[in-house]
């Protein structure tokens, strides 16, 4: 993750690997994903910390084991991104 975000030039932006599944296993959101070939995974899910304050929560819909299809919208960075610039331009 962090040799991605290093070749996608990320700055200002914490990049939190979980190799082991430990950190969303604890989080709730460790689910199967058998069906796709990629075994226990992170449920999609994205947040906004701000001073270690999770300020807003992405949240895929249909949480479960061997979901079909594999949701994604919710946890887009073009979501996560239209929402920072809601905030920025209220902040303004």
């Amino acid at each position: 993750m962090n040799a991605w975000g290093k070749s996608q030039n990320i700055a200002d932006i914490t990049l939190i690997p979980d190799g082991t599944g430990e950190f969303t296993r604890k989080m709730g959101t460790l689910v199967c994903k058998d069906n796709l070939g990629f075994g226990m995974r992170s449920w999609r899910y994205a947040a906004i910390i701000e001073e270690g304050i999770v300020t807003a929560w992405f949240e895929e819909p249909g949480f479960e084991d061997n979901c079909e299809p594999d949701p994604y919208g919710e946890s887009s960075p073009q979501n996560i991104l239209e929402v920072l610039k809601k905030d920025v331009a209220l902040a303004a």
